[in-house]
């Protein structure tokens, strides 16, 4: 199963990524189905943000509510390591919501996953 992206989508999150790069960062995924069509940066609004991420409440509650008025569909997240791997984590996996989409930004790298039962399984991406 593979994703869309394109470039200047993929490009804006890593500049966000880029642009904190000793801390956490993350945003909302918005498209149909496996389609990423536009990215928004959210606040991390973690205690320890230089080595994990929560997704501030606020910004993902907007997001149902534009969506259910007709707005774009949410269909998961991104974050940034500042490890340098753009690896998932165990606590990524033990966080995976199913169908999910979660892309993990790391020095300029990128892997897709999609949130499955038993955590996070990886997706294809595909950049045009």
């Amino acid at each position: 199963m593979r994703a869309h992206i394109s470039r200047p989508v993929l490009e804006a999150i890593l500049a966000h990524a880029q642009a904190t790069p000793r801390l956490e960062v993350c945003g909302l995924l918005f498209g149909e189905g496996m389609a990423i069509l536009r990215a928004e940066p959210a606040a991390n609004v973690h205690l320890d943000p230089a080595g994990h991420f929560e997704v501030d409440p606020g910004a993902l509650i907007a997001a149902h509510k534009a969506a259910r008025a007709g707005g774009p569909r949410l269909i998961g997240h991104y974050h940034s390591h500042p490890s340098g791997s753009a690896a998932a984590s165990r606590e990524d996996a033990a966080s995976a919501e199913p169908g999910q989409l979660c892309l993990i930004v790391a020095g300029g790298s990128w892997r897709l996953y999609r949130g499955v039962p038993e955590g996070l399984e990886p997706a294809g991406l595909d950049v045009a």
